[in-house]
């Protein structure tokens, strides 16, 4: 498609009632690598530029404050309250051309178009047309320089070294044909995986990165972001640090690492040297920007009203809703205070343990208040750990598995439901809304054999690892909260290590504290049955010197105890039997202790 004499048009924002912008793509490149564009005379621009826009486009304020200050770019006679260009204007690139006009950031192959519609993309030789990507590529990795300060800033321009990589390697091409170059041009210089990521990072570079793609790298603490605006070039490099290289227009200023999103800092933190950032390209297009400047800066017009501005809607927290009376009226909590405790707590941590004696409602209470803050059960999912649970059946691991056509047996990699639940997480459109996985008995698994490396990530959700079998990047996705329940009368609480509890906020359910040394009262109460059952309880936990061994009110909540004999035999087969295994080895007779004749007449 010919691109000469091709005018193209430029929609302001909220500039509705005045002419489009218009400008020309020029055949001459210019110092960045990128295409002149020549603005025309005539062209209307916004009076007024976003807050941050001096800052990170500095280049192109000066340039702005430059044509106002010699009146080239002056109060517009037909539009008051907009300027408007009184003669052409050449810049260095499409995006420059956008970005001069609407005093926020612009991305000119998408945004100068035909008058048909047709993006300046599409009339580009080379450039295959598709939605721009976004791309981390590391500049600190050769030989322990930082190539962002010493190079590619000052330079605007990206590299990626491939010293043994053979001459007249072009962009486009195909994998297949990478493949045979890796493997031939690097035969006894690297392995094998060596050489596969190798293969995957100079396909991102070579052949999947085009103009107006979002590039970004790190360097001492602050991200810096750009836009590619030229193709790949192969150079020759005396010390093989510069092989390939790409024109980029960088921003004027970086942003703190430590304070951008973590999803962001996640993606950022995979241990590539080149990484498709294009699931989280809305959080860098609103680095810098507020609400009200993403909000002024869309077009309005060529947009979806009911549809939330993309950077917007991903800079969106989770959110946790406050737990409500009914909720605890439902769980027969003395008091809504400790429900949003506890609520503080899976916000600020992100995992929470509940632990104490049997029959406490831990795994209960769990699933209601998950069900409660995730907003449904279709949320939440519940595993229960044992002694022979592993990795592999928590996370992913090989699994025989029948292929429905061939009606062969063999061992495919099969998530698991830790895997399953963040994979629906982290979908588009759930990211924001919160999913709970309730793991039962926490304590009776090997944490550190069912957890490996995704121990890490319990503790610092903003880093990403390499999985064990897939090899997969990784991150739990920050709406994924954990809630597990820990019986302590258990011996195989001894697992429980100090990592864990790190990790972990510790909120008891025990019969000697509220919620629980109440409930069984409050549930009597709410059903109009007589209240013995509690007092019996009560003057049972009260024999028991061990909190932990004490006699949670679950056990006397049930139906059957309040038939004909129920409760005699509920005492005599669940609550006996517990307290004998207690007392194993010391000749005491539970049955003259802790009977409810002995109870009752103690009470009398």
């Amino acid at each position: 498609m010919s691109d000469e004499h091709q005018e193209f048009q430029l929609r302001l924002p909220n500039g509705d009632d005045i002419d489009r912008a218009r400008g020309v793509l020029l055949d001459e490149v210019g110092t960045n690598g990128s295409r002149k564009f020549l603005l025309r005379a005539g062209s209307p621009a916004r009076n007024h530029v976003m807050p941050s826009f001096k800052k990170h486009f500095s280049g192109t304020f000066r340039r702005r404050e430059e044509l106002q200050a010699t009146g080239v770019l002056r109060p517009s006679d037909r539009w008051p309250g907009w300027l408007e260009l009184s003669e052409d204007v050449e810049c260095g690139s499409p995006s420059f051309a956008a970005e001069l006009l609407v005093g926020a950031p612009r991305n000119g192959w998408v945004w100068w178009k035909t008058e048909d519609g047709a993006p300046l993309s599409d009339f580009m030789a080379g450039v295959w047309s598709g939605p721009n990507r976004a791309w981390l590529v590391r500049g600190s990795n050769v030989s322990g320089l930082d190539l962002v300060q010493r190079l590619w800033l000052p330079e605007n321009r990206v590299t990626l070294s491939a010293s043994r990589l053979r001459q007249g390697v072009e962009q486009g091409t195909s994998k297949d044909e990478l493949r045979t170059f890796v493997h031939e041009d690097y035969e006894s210089t690297a392995t094998y995986s060596q050489k596969q990521e190798l293969l995957e990072e100079l396909h991102a570079f070579l052949s999947r990165m085009k103009p107006g793609d979002t590039v970004c790298t790190i360097s001492a603490g602050q991200l810096y972001v750009g836009e590619v605006t030229g193709p790949v070039e192969q150079t020759v490099s005396e010390d093989g640090r510069a092989n390939l290289r790409r024109p980029v227009e960088w921003q004027s200023s970086g942003y703190a690492y430590e304070e951008l999103p973590e999803e962001l800092q996640q993606k950022l933190s995979v241990q590539h040297d080149v990484v498709d950032l294009t699931a989280v390209q809305a959080l860098l297009a609103g680095l810098g920007l507020s609400d009200e400047d993403l909000t002024e800066t869309a077009e309005v017009t060529e947009r979806d009203p009911s549809v939330e501005i993309p950077a917007i809607a991903a800079r969106r927290e989770v959110e946790l809703p406050a737990p409500t009376a009914e909720l605890a009226d439902d769980l027969l909590v003395h008091d809504l205070s400790w429900l949003q405790e506890v609520r503080d707590l899976l916000w600020d941590d992100r995992q929470l343990v509940l632990y104490g004696p049997p029959g406490t409602g831990k795994t209960h209470l769990a699933l209601k208040l998950a069900e409660f803050l995730g907003g449904g059960p279709e949320r939440v999912k519940l595993v229960q750990f044992h002694p022979s649970y592993a990795y592999e059946d928590f996370f992913e691991g090989f699994r025989p598995k029948e292929d429905p056509k061939t009606r062969e047996v063999a061992f495919r990699l099969t998530a698991g439901p830790l895997r399953e639940l963040a994979d629906l997480a982290s979908r588009e459109g759930n990211r924001h809304v919160p999913h709970f996985l309730i793991i039962d008995e926490i304590n009776r698994a090997n944490l550190a054999k069912v957890f490996g490396e995704l121990y890490f990530l319990l503790e610092y959700r903003n880093k990403s690892v390499r999985l064990t079998y897939s090899g997969d990047d990784f991150a739990l996705p920050p709406n994924l909260f954990v809630i597990g329940t820990m019986n302590t009368a258990d011996r195989s609480i001894a697992l429980v290590d100090a990592a864990m509890r790190r990790r972990f906020a510790f909120v008891e359910l025990s019969p000697r504290i509220e919620p629980t040394s109440g409930l069984l009262r409050r549930w009597l109460a709410a059903k109009g049955h007589d209240a013995e059952p509690a007092d019996l309880l009560d003057a049972l936990n009260s024999r028991i010197d061990d909190h932990d061994f004490r006699i949670g009110p679950s056990y006397l909540m049930k139906p059957g105890v309040y038939r004909e004999g129920g409760l005699e035999r509920t005492w005599r087969t669940k609550i006996l039997p517990l307290l004998e295994e207690y007392h194993y080895g010391e000749g005491m007779d539970v049955e003259q202790r802790y009977g409810l004749a002995t109870l009752r007449d103690s009470l009398a």
